[in-house]
């Protein structure tokens, strides 16, 4: 869907000021996590060393190799879960917005999503119950822009925070943590190239 990139768009700069202190605060465990892998990997280099003074000329390459191997990877596994840490929190940011906030956040989410045809936007039981009264009237108004028209479902719908679109039957899924999942990969890159660069 071409309104997905824009999406993400979205949420990166939605959430950019959050996500900047997430970034500042996922550095730092970052930097303990790499330490305490660096030390995991020293003790794996000592305990190599050790052997390779025993072992054969041949066999102390091998040992070398296994210890820069597993520092590696205890580095890969660090940054993996600092990513998946940043994403999370972000997530989190993003649901645990101001009511005024996460409203306006959905109506520039809908803006991106809502298709030129008639339907319905179901939201989750407690964004139902915290909708501001304006917001179906806005809702529509977008709908119309877009050159479909869209009410808001009384029936919840079992997500935790964002949207479904329902047109003909045809549901889509624009839920915060579907908009995550399915950009992930995206996401990943881009932290990886704000963490790690």
């Amino acid at each position: 869907m071409s309104g997905l990139d824009n999406i993400v768009q979205q949420i990166m700069e939605d959430s950019s000021k959050k996500a900047e202190e997430i970034i500042a605060e996922a550095n730092k465990k970052a930097d303990v996590i790499i330490e305490d892998a660096k030390t995991e990997a020293g003790k794996f280099k000592k305990e190599s060393d050790r052997k390779i003074e025993v072992l054969k000329k041949t066999k102390s390459q091998t040992a070398q190799s296994s210890s820069e191997l597993k520092k590696n990877q205890a580095i890969l596994k660090a940054k993996q879960e600092m990513i998946n840490d940043v994403l999370k929190k972000s997530e989190e940011e993003i649901l645990g917005l101001p009511d005024a906030e996460y409203f306006d956040y959905l109506l520039k989410l809908l803006k991106k999503s809502a298709q030129p045809k008639d339907g319905e936007i179901c939201l989750s039981l407690k964004d139902l119950s915290r909708m501001p009264a304006d917001f179906s009237d806005k809702a529509a108004k977008i709908a119309i822009e877009n050159g479909g028209k869209l009410t808001v479902s009384k029936e919840p719908k079992n997500i935790e925070g964002g949207f479904i679109l329902i047109y003909g039957g045809i549901e889509e899924n624009c839920s915060i943590s579907a908009v995550f999942r399915d950009e992930k990969e995206k996401l990943v890159d881009l932290l990886n190239s704000t963490l790690f660069s």
